[in-house]
């Protein structure tokens, strides 16, 4: 998900597909807002698609790309999270595979997915004529925490994360060959994007992605593909890390000393800039801002008596 003020066509371009593994590409989203990264991941008898796209002729191209790798191996898919660029592309796959998410995800698919294309809608004509035709539809198959699927010769482990970035955040891990692919709780090069738009959405939380992103550079992984930006290694996960703490902790005390938000928001915000100038993103600073805010709020409170 990105907030730009003009965009370029969000087109996914196949032909791009980078090896990463035997049998592993990734579809680079050549540094374009609103294209992610995107996986097709194979094994003997199986072949898994990590994201759509934006829109059905993105997802068109992405299934094309990926019955072509198969060679009449069955096909799945699965998507990171809800938003757009990731997943509003499944019903092209309908009838052509099985589609996997978990219970959050599908959960806010269904509640807040049809909200969401809107929004994109109102982002550009680029991005309209994108989402002309899209209908949302329900995954074949519902997991709760955790979903190890077997390809043939190589297992994937989908592993639902808890509400960060969003309620339903999904990573996808592929032992192996020790790829990550994680979605927008990791970019790269950009600062962390925050949908903070309450009352309408308030569902990311910016102390468990912190606690999310935590575990995940713990375990750690080869190679790091994010949702948006150039694939990496395991210093992804510690930037993000780092970031978020930081973020967290520069937020909270100022919040601490009874400042105002908006005077955190400056400050913190031009800290932020002189620590990374080169990413991208800045706008999400403050979202970021107001997000741990409020729940510097409920980290306070006292419990009543």
């Amino acid at each position: 998900m990105t907030e730009p003020t003009s965009l370029p066509d969000p087109a996914v371009r196949v032909a791009d597909a980078r090896e990463l593994a035997r049998d592993l590409v990734v579809v680079p989203d050549g540094g374009v807002p609103l294209v992610p990264n995107i996986g097709v991941i194979g094994g003997s008898h199986s072949v898994l698609v990590v994201e759509t796209g934006l829109g059905v002729r993105n997802a068109e191209a992405v299934l094309r790309f990926a019955v072509e790798r198969a060679r009449g191996r069955k096909l799945y898919l699965t998507t990171t999270h809800f938003h757009p660029e990731h997943a509003s592309g499944a019903q092209v796959f309908a009838g052509e595979a099985t589609f996997l998410l978990n219970r959050d995800q599908a959960d806010d698919l269904e509640r807040k997915g049809p909200g969401y294309l809107e929004v994109f809608r109102g982002l550009g004509e680029s991005v309209a004529r994108r989402l002309v035709g899209v209908e949302l539809v329900r995954p074949d198959v519902v997991y709760d925490r955790e979903h190890t699927l077997d390809l043939g010769g190589r297992v994937v482990e989908l592993r639902a994360t808890g509400r960060a970035h969003s309620r339903g955040d999904q990573v996808v891990r592929v032992p192996d060959a020790d790829v990550l692919f994680t979605g927008d709780l990791v970019e790269a090069g950009q600062f962390a994007i925050f949908p903070w738009f309450p009352p309408h959405d308030a569902d990311v939380s910016g102390t468990r992605w912190l606690a999310v992103v935590e575990r995940l550079a713990a375990a750690g992984a080869r190679t790091v593909v994010p949702g948006h930006g150039e694939i990496g290694d395991a210093r992804l996960l510690t930037e993000v890390r780092d970031y978020l703490e930081l973020l967290r902790d520069e937020t909270w005390a100022r919040r601490d000393s009874a400042m105002g938000q908006e005077a955190i928001v400056a400050e913190v915000e031009a800290l932020m800039v002189r620590r990374r100038p080169e990413w991208a993103g800045r706008e999400w600073i403050g979202k970021g801002v107001g997000c741990l805010c409020a729940e510097h709020r409920t980290a306070t409170a006292t419990p009543a008596g």
